[in-house]
């Protein structure tokens, strides 16, 4: 995730979900309206990974009552996303850090998106217990990141469909071929069972698969 750290990639940031994840504004919309389905009208929901701050535009754009806490390890990202919320900053506060520096509350319920790839299978139980720990019973948590099969003929194959839509998405050819190596190899990625697996380890119920977009999955699921 040090790449978030550097200036240039920071400009960066706000086209490059666009063209890189399929559906990202849907994707979004998507998220927000799961969270509806149980978060009030004055609720209070825990962003994990805001930096740039957005979905926290999105969601706050979408619903006047809700307020935000912003959790991101990146003081940059989170200068970035003050500016990208603009008249909407009012009702966001952010926080530099991880899920261990957010406060012990209980927040009607939170999102993770395009964040959990980064982390270990370790550290995602962990950061996803973390998350439960913080929502009210019932309360929702929407992730989304990438998650497609791990065998080696499988993984090929999906990582070369997402280096074709960034491609069609106007990314150049090269920067999407060398994305394909660094997903590959850098990042600890996960089938789609052994992330369902991870929310119920958890302790979350209820877990919903509701977007899939090549190599991103995503998913809805509930604190007990």
């Amino acid at each position: 995730m040090s790449s978030f750290s550097d200036p240039q990639s920071v400009v960066r940031y706000a086209d490059g979900p666009v063209r890189q994840v399929p559906g990202f504004h849907a994707l979004q919309r998507m998220a927000e309206l799961l969270l509806a389905e149980r978060v009030p009208e004055q609720g209070h929901v825990l962003v994990l990974g805001a930096g740039g701050g957005l979905e926290l535009k999105a969601f706050a754009q979408a619903r006047s009552g809700w307020r935000f806490l912003g959790v991101d390890p990146s003081a940059r990202m989170l200068t970035l996303a003050v500016d990208t919320l603009g008249p909407f900053a009012d009702r966001v506060e952010l926080l530099e850090g991880y899920i261990d520096q957010a406060p012990d509350m209980a927040f009607d319920g939170a999102t993770c998106l395009l964040t959990l790839h980064f982390l270990s299978m370790e550290q995602r139980r962990h950061t996803l217990e973390a998350l439960r720990c913080r929502l009210k019973p019932g309360a929702p948590l929407v992730v989304a990141h990438h998650s497609f099969p791990q065998d080696e003929d499988e993984k090929l194959r999906w990582l070369k469909r997402y280096a074709a839509f960034a491609a069609s998405s106007g990314v150049a050819g090269v920067d999407a071929e060398r994305a394909i190596e660094a997903i590959g190899a850098r990042l600890p990625l996960l089938a789609p069972e052994q992330e369902e697996a991870l929310l119920r380890e958890a302790g979350f119920e209820g877990s919903e698969l509701f977007y899939a977009g090549f190599t991103f999955k995503g998913w809805v699921a509930y604190a007990p």
